[in-house]
């Protein structure tokens, strides 16, 4: 990860918004009135993706069914107008990355190809906390395999008494099931606390212990830096709609490192859109995989929905990428730790690691006299717009791209008034 240049000790939210290079990207979403700080959860629109989904509207109107072959934009490639800077958002190399159906989904299919039990290998190793989705994904993966998940899935639970995984005990847990473990199947961040998992340590272990491992991006892409191919990931899966503001129900990603894409044995579901665009049209019934990632795809693209999310991502690179946008985001979490401990003092518990390595952009804020309902139900009155979570944390999430320090400051002395 950057380390970002500190700001000046005591430094307020007008110095550091005046000495901030990316404060005009705010200016390019449209923010919901009052203070935004939910984009964990969706991500704001960008104004250029009402330009970009409108001109695939108008293009749907003036050329129907030709759209599909017609001009740089044509639907039937469109995928691949996301696919260089979907690589660099997830440090992988474009063979390796393609925008695809939503986030379970591609888990899924991922799991169909890298969830490969025996009698001996058979377990999947995913957190207690997990996002229900993927423990339901890793359940049903078990049993259509013929296995019970109460033998084969195995949960990592926070020592007593703490809210996040110690390292230590994600690799010990690895080396203890090692022998019968055929999967690990672990978030990059943590949905409820916002911890950043260590991802290259747990691929080298699962490796070392002759297991496959992938990663659930959904709280990772577009928020920390990642570098999927250089550590050797498996496989990786993750929605678009949070920090890479497609929209709600915008259109997944897919990971799958180069070492297992061209493959002809590894087992996959197929569909039409998954074999040679060459000869795809030419409607035969030999599956002739794209030597890519993309031969996991199944059905053609979500034209409307890649097209906002188009937009989002050349904002990005225009902004300088992950690194410039993690680079702020270090800055506002030392912020907003600092304008914390100031004003609210023990009167709220952060649960997110304290060390910058293990932590992205959210933080997740528990009341500490057990109030934390009604403290959040009166920040939604005074629209200051962040997210519940049961049982009792409320996650905000500054976001680099549009959220400013007074965001942060704003925040700070409103919550400050309501806890009073």
């Amino acid at each position: 990860m950057s380390s970002a240049t500190p700001g000046p000790i005591g430094a307020t939210a007008a110095e550091l918004d005046a000495a901030d290079p990316l404060a005009q990207f705010r200016e390019r979403f449209e923010l919901p009135e009052g203070i935004y700080l939910v984009g964990n959860s969706l991500g704001a629109l960008p104004k250029s993706a009402r330009t970009n989904v409108n001109t695939e509207l108008d293009r749907w109107s003036t050329l129907g069914v030709e759209g599909h072959f017609t001009g740089h934009l044509a639907w039937k490639d469109y995928h691949q107008l996301l696919t260089n800077q979907l690589a660099a958002v997830a440090g992988a190399t474009p063979a390796e990355v393609v925008a695809m159906n939503g986030l379970t989904v591609n888990l899924h299919l991922l799991m169909v190809s890298f969830y490969q039990p025996t009698a001996e290998r058979h377990k999947i190793l995913i957190e207690s906390h997990a996002f229900p989705s993927d423990h339901f994904a890793a359940e049903s993966q078990i049993r259509q395999r013929g296995f019970d998940p109460h033998e084969s899935l195995v949960l990592l639970t926070p020592r007593e008494g703490e809210e996040t995984l110690r390292t230590t005990d994600i690799l010990a847990a690895i080396a203890e099931h090692g022998d019968e473990l055929a999967l690990i199947m672990l978030p990059g961040v943590q949905y409820y606390t916002g911890q950043v998992l260590p991802m290259d340590d747990i691929v080298k272990a699962g490796h070392a212990v002759g297991a496959m491992v992938g990663f659930d991006l959904a709280h990772a892409v577009g928020n920390i830096e990642l570098s999927l191919h250089d550590w050797d990931v498996d496989f990786a899966a993750w929605c678009s709609y949070k920090y890479l503001n497609s929209g709600p129900g915008g259109v997944a990603g897919a990971f799958v490192h180069e070492r297992h894409v061209a493959d002809q044995e590894l087992p996959k579901l197929i569909g039409w859109w998954g074999t040679n665009p060459a000869t795809r049209f030419e409607m035969a019934t030999t599956f002739d995989p794209v030597p890519t990632v993309e031969s996991w795809q199944l059905s053609n693209a979500p034209i409307l929905s890649m097209a906002s999310l188009r937009a989002s991502l050349d904002i990005i690179e225009e902004a300088g990428g992950v690194q410039a946008l993690r680079t702020k985001s270090e800055l506002q979490i030392e912020f907003f730790d600092r304008r914390l401990t100031e004003t609210l003092g023990d009167r709220i518990d952060n649960i997110t690691p304290s060390q910058m390595e293990e932590r992205g952009c959210q933080f997740a804020l528990r009341v500490t006299n057990g109030d934390g309902k009604r403290v959040f139900e009166e920040l939604e009155h005074a629209r200051v717009l962040c997210d519940w979570r049961e049982p009792d944390v409320i996650r905000v999430a500054p976001v680099p791209l549009y959220n400013s320090f007074a965001d942060i400051e704003q925040f700070v002395q409103i919550l400050d008034g309501i806890v009073r």
